[in-house]
């Protein structure tokens, strides 16, 4: 009886909107010899009817529900489905944001205008006048480009959801430094399954800290208690410790019954884990993969969720010492870092002409001015900053005599510090953990990622931000992790090589990317063809890649620790 209680009232509505729409549509019929506007009136009037067509298809779809659903809660679904209607009727974009969509729209296309037409005069043009009419089409250009960036990222500020990527940000950065507190601190640590990683990788600062975010992404992966052996280590005899936290309160010794090497099996209580390069099998959690359960909400939030995620581990692991955090404090205020400041990381010495390419000072700089100007659109900028940590002492006298205009922040005596000779002093670990931290915390980051200092900072700089993955411009390498899988992207667009240079492309294609040449093209394989080359970036999106993580059900924020990131 209840059941067709339901179906009465339902069906009751969906007639009661029908006979209601007919009249207003009768109404406005009437007034047409009376009033100019019933034409319009007529249309909105049909508009509704549509509107209410669609509502009474998706009533008919409820009761024919309630019928072959009996045991459904049909007053929750009835409740759901008018909070739902109310929501779709009222939930409009707001007057910025619809203004700001059209404007990108429009100017995109006065892009393409100008540009069209600034070609077909370079074509009719002599030799002797088209190098500068190139030069002034560029600037023009730059004008556009930075004019449309500003729209897109004002779109950001008027489509209502700041407030909330900022708070789902939090939400999600609370719940994996809490699983990696819970994971790090068992309740018995001599039955605790751990992981144990040896900080003696044979390479510089970066390259290390990505070992030691590697070793914890695996613990975090299998569950278990990442210990991390590193007395001895080659930056401080005394181990992590001497600098950074702990990375247990609780547990920090690597014995147990049963030890083996990686991959061992579940029931080994301890697991040696060796160097990314040599892990056999290779598990399917490793970067650039996700975990199952955090992807969907990264991929809302954020641009580039790998880079936030390996940012998370990061931010547990340099958790300073108190000693290091007032060193970090002092010098900031020696050097008087503050913002507006895009901070720039030279790497020179060993790297040149083995791992990376050269690159002058001045290329770096190009950057430094259109962040500049880009900022000039939006702020008042009273002094241009820039924070300059490099292996190359000789560089901070450059940049001062040739951008006296901009204040260049830092310290000489960090970069004499970072020399060979020098590189595994206690000065240069300070040094280095010095400019990487005032790194992550500048306005925007130029440097190359070949360089994993660079790389460090720019993924630290995403543990600071809701999405800092456009706040940054790489002079070589598109964003890596050493001995990552593969970076996939896949084709929304097709592609018709126009050369032997390029490769075909089909919509769904999925690349693996080798790199971005920074000039339009992409470099990769499709993997459905085999066929390697370049193809245009623009007809492709990023594709991430899961894997099943452990999810520890049992560690989750409780209602008081939410209300609390709410004020």
């Amino acid at each position: 009886m209840r059941q067709q209680g339901w179906l009465r009232i339902l069906a009751f509505l969906a007639f009661s909107w029908v006979a209601f729409l007919l009249v207003t549509v009768k109404l406005v019929r009437q007034q047409d010899t009376n009033d100019g506007d019933s034409s319009q009136r007529l249309a909105r009037a049909l508009r509704e009817l549509d509107k209410l067509h669609k509502s009474n298809a998706e009533l008919n779809a409820l009761v024919l529900d309630l019928n072959y659903n009996p045991r459904i809660d049909n007053k929750k679904i009835l409740l759901s489905y008018f909070q739902n209607s109310k929501q779709s009727g009222l939930n409009g974009p707001s007057e910025e944001y619809e203004l700001s969509r059209r404007r990108i729209f429009s100017n995109t296309k006065e892009l393409w205008y100008y540009v069209n037409s600034e070609l077909q005069s370079l074509v009719k043009e002599d030799d002797s006048v088209r190098v500068e009419h190139i030069s002034k089409i560029k600037n023009i250009i730059g004008e556009h480009y930075r004019s449309l960036l500003k729209d897109v990222s004002s779109l950001a500020d008027v489509d209502g959801h700041a407030a909330w990527r900022q708070q789902e940000s939090e939400n999600l950065s609370n719940l994996v430094q809490k699983r990696l507190k819970h994971l790090q601190n068992p309740s018995d640590c001599a039955k605790a399954r751990k992981l144990v990683c040896d900080l003696n990788k044979g390479c510089g600062y970066g390259c290390q800290l990505h070992h030691v975010v590697y070793c914890f992404i695996v613990a975090y992966a299998t569950e278990r208690t990442l210990i991390l052996r590193s007395k001895g280590w080659r930056y401080s005899k005394g181990g992590w410790q001497d600098v950074f936290l702990p990375l247990s309160d609780t547990c920090l010794l690597p014995n147990g019954e049963t030890t083996n090497r990686w991959p061992g099996h579940r029931n080994t209580q301890v697991i040696t884990l060796p160097i990314i390069d040599s892990i056999n099998p290779r598990p399917p959690f490793l970067p650039l993969a996700l975990p199952e359960d955090l992807a969907p909400r990264l991929n809302v939030l954020h641009g580039d969720p790998v880079v936030w995620w390996i940012g998370q581990f990061l931010k547990y692991m340099l958790r300073p010492q108190p000693a290091t955090s007032n060193k970090l404090d002092e010098y900031g205020k020696k050097v008087k870092f503050q913002k507006p400041i895009v901070g720039v990381h030279i790497r020179r010495t060993d790297k040149v002409g083995t791992e990376a390419a050269f690159h002058k000072l001045d290329e770096y700089m190009v950057h430094v001015e259109q962040y500049y100007k880009y900022k000039e659109l939006t702020d008042k900028v009273d002094k241009k900053r820039v924070y300059l940590a490099t292996d190359e002492p000789k560089l901070f006298s450059e940049a001062k005599r040739k951008y006296p205009e901009y204040e260049i922040v830092g310290d000489e005596d960090i970069s004499k510090t970072a020399s060979i000779s020098k590189r595994y002093s206690d000065q240069s670990l300070s040094g280095i953990i010095t400019d990487i931290h005032f790194l992550s915390l500048s306005d925007y980051l130029v440097c190359t990622f070949s360089s994993q200092v660079c790389r460090v900072a720019y993924e630290i700089m995403n543990s600071l931000h809701p999405d800092a993955s456009t706040l940054y411009t790489s002079l070589d390498d598109i964003y890596y992790y050493g001995g990552q899988k593969r970076r996939l992207h896949v084709a929304v667009l097709p592609h018709k090589a126009n050369g032997p240079h390029e490769m075909n492309l089909m919509v769904g294609d999925e690349i693996a990317v080798a790199g971005n040449h920074w000039d339009g093209y992409s470099k990769g394989t499709n993997l459905r063809t085999k066929e390697s080359g370049l193809y245009p970036t623009f007809k492709v999106s990023p594709k991430i890649e899961t894997a099943p993580f452990a999810s520890y059900p049992d560690v989750t924020l409780s209602t008081n620790e939410l209300q609390e990131q709410k004020r």
